[in-house]
């Protein structure tokens, strides 16, 4: 069964995935590296959606009012989340689906949007010449920044934290990346993505086993079905049979009785012309 609140989610984590791929593109960086894990995630809040919409009818059908009205309250709303969305993705962006884009579904990561919408700090224009003619989509990094402007921490800036399974441990991003370069922290970045499109794929991978074989499950419980089926129509079949043979005994049974009747009354008719003969 779908699960609205895991939609949710899911919709938030498309909303970050675009706003970072923003702020990639507002730093001249190619965010298109992540279009592919967007356009998956698209693809499975859409799917969402339609067993959402399965689920609401079944429910209608089995007259669980209380579960078809927390469906049906919250379908509209994802619905349109996944319009302005995939609105966003292909570049069509309006005041509709900037404010769905920049607002979160929880309210705790509030702080993750605020960082993700912000601009780009002014500083960043030192990365490249004021007058540089592009030429094309590229990326300016400088390998070796002068001390007097630093250069701010790109992947910082863009993602923020790495999230990490201990938070008590003290190896974060900003110790991993303090000594590399530009040109090495986009490097990295890249290689992380390309770690989490691989554990995607596995995971897919994985998804589709697990569709198969409860394929194979469902077929297997068909063939039951039908099997039960069967036993089910010989029951019937043999139950009809001995009604008809109950129905036959009784009759049996009734004309035994008559004949009975029958040999009486002439014994009893016999006995009647002896006596009358004897008493003359």
């Amino acid at each position: 069964m779908a699960n609205p609140n895991q939609l949710y989610l899911l919709a938030d984590h498309i909303k970050l995935s675009l706003l970072e791929r923003q702020r990639a593109q507002s730093l001249e960086i190619s965010g298109d590296s992540n279009d592919g894990h967007i356009s998956r995630s698209l693809d499975q809040f859409k799917d969402g959606l339609a067993a959402l919409e399965d689920d609401l009818k079944r429910l209608e059908e089995a007259g669980d009012e209380d579960g078809a009205l927390n469906i049906s309250d919250s379908l509209p709303g994802l619905k349109k989340q996944y319009g302005d969305l995939t609105s966003q993705f292909h570049g069509f962006s309006s005041p509709s689906t900037t404010d769905t884009l920049t607002h979160p579904n929880d309210p705790t990561l509030n702080a993750d949007f605020e960082h993700a919408t912000q601009k780009p700090s002014a500083s960043n224009s030192s990365l490249r010449p004021k007058n540089a003619r592009t030429v094309s989509k590229t990326v300016r990094f400088s390998d070796n920044p002068s001390p007097a402007e630093p250069s701010p921490d790109l992947e910082a800036q863009l993602f923020g934290s790495r999230y990490r399974d201990n938070p008590d441990d003290s190896m974060g991003y900003r110790d991993e990346t303090n000594d590399m370069s530009n040109v090495q922290i986009h490097q990295y970045h890249q290689r992380v993505l390309e770690q989490q499109d691989e554990q995607l794929d596995r995971l897919g991978a994985s998804i589709a086993r697990q569709r198969e074989l409860s394929m194979q499950i469902g077929d297997e419980l068909d063939d039951q079905v039908a099997m039960l089926d069967d036993v089910d129509t010989a029951v019937d079949r043999h139950q009809g049979r001995l009604d008809r043979a109950k129905r036959q005994v009784s009759r049996i049974t009734r004309a035994a009785g008559e004949s009975k009747q029958m040999i009486a009354i002439i014994i009893l008719i016999i006995v009647l012309v002896l006596l009358i003969a004897i008493l003359k």
